[in-house]
């Protein structure tokens, strides 16, 4: 918990006591808010309400829990113990294909994911999917490509990417499903040949290894590709739409913070993110990298999250598309809008 998190805490019980002592009506808990988390910065959103206090000052208390993919958040969403998800919107797809009752009310980043070679395939000259074969031929076996689990933003568009947009031929790669901090360790370690990553990570990787290499930043993977989003379950809508609003107006203030502040941004990271472990010079060198793109209206990510189901209905992660009308609530921003 962070000192201003704690002053906020200190405060807000100093005045409930006071109340209580002077026999005023006291005033009502904050509403808890259960929110999963991925730890990448495009949950950053999340991580400035949470440091600044913000929540607790509008009446609720954004409790953070952090998971190493979207399909373990989504989990715990559809197990009924969490109410907000920030993470990314294609295991949302998934759920919501599921009957799951959850909808995204806000984005918080595009263009957020890159696929990055490893070494030897940084090395290896040629146009991605000859270099992959290259190597896979040299090497004897298909290239060890590590990614998130499958029904994943990262699983989904690193497939788009493959066979889609390089046109890679299968024979070539073995996807090697893991979590995110399991993805980056195995980076560095050579474990795997490529990886598609987010911020910090690539930060983190490229800096202790010069010889990593992008292959391709998100707008090469889709122009305005979907990335982290807030998400809400129907449950927590229906009982708090009151404080659904003021998270997504949150939300947005704090997109202008990230963009702005640099200072407030690097700390609030630090504190969800870095933990000691992550220097804040990382951090705030991470904000500055192409593969940040911070972003609060879900409306401008509609069109290309269609084009996310219908490839996940492609890949068999979703069984049936439906229309993507259903998997969004936009009114929340639009009353921001007016």
């Amino acid at each position: 918990m962070s000192l201003k998190r704690f002053a906020t805490r200190l405060a807000a019980a100093t005045v409930l006591t006071g109340l209580a002592f002077a026999g005023s009506a006291q005033a009502a808990d904050p509403v808890v808010v259960r929110a999963a988390y991925i730890p990448v910065l495009g949950a950053a959103q999340a991580f400035v309400i949470d440091n600044q206090g913000w929540d607790l000052q509008n009446g609720f208390d954004l409790q953070l829990k952090q998971f190493d993919s979207g399909p373990n958040a989504i989990q715990a969403v559809a197990s009924g113990t969490i109410d907000a998800y920030i993470a990314g919107v294609a295991p949302v797809v998934v759920a919501r294909g599921k009957g799951v009752g959850i909808k995204v009310v806000a984005s918080t980043a595009i263009e957020e994911l890159v696929v990055a070679a490893g070494t030897d395939l940084a090395k290896t000259p040629g146009k991605p999917a000859e270099a992959i074969e290259a190597l896979s031929k040299k090497l004897g076996r298909p290239l060890k490509l590590a990614t998130q689990p499958a029904g994943s933003v990262p699983n989904t568009f690193l497939q788009y990417w493959l066979w889609e947009v390089a046109k890679v031929d299968k024979q070539y790669v073995e996807l090697v499903p893991q979590g995110i901090d399991a993805t980056q360790q195995a980076l560095l370690a050579g474990a795997v040949d490529g990886a598609i990553i987010r911020e910090p990570a690539l930060t983190i990787i490229t800096g202790r290894n010069k010889d990593v290499k992008v292959l391709a930043y998100g707008q090469d993977i889709l122009k305005n590709q979907p990335g982290n989003v807030i998400a809400l379950t129907d449950d927590f809508t229906s009982k708090h739409p009151d404080i659904a609003q003021k998270l997504v107006e949150l939300t947005a203030k704090a997109t202008e913070v990230l963009k702005k502040d640099k200072k407030v941004a690097v700390a609030a990271i630090e504190s969800a993110i870095g933990k000691g472990l992550v220097p804040a010079a990382i951090i705030e060198q991470a904000l500055s990298s192409p593969a940040v793109k911070f972003n609060t209206d879900p409306a401008t990510i509609l069109k290309e999250t269609a084009l996310v189901q219908d490839y996940q209905v492609k890949l068999g992660t979703v069984k049936e598309a439906v229309p993507v009308e259903q998997i969004f609530d936009l009114s929340y921003y639009q009353k921001i809008k007016k």
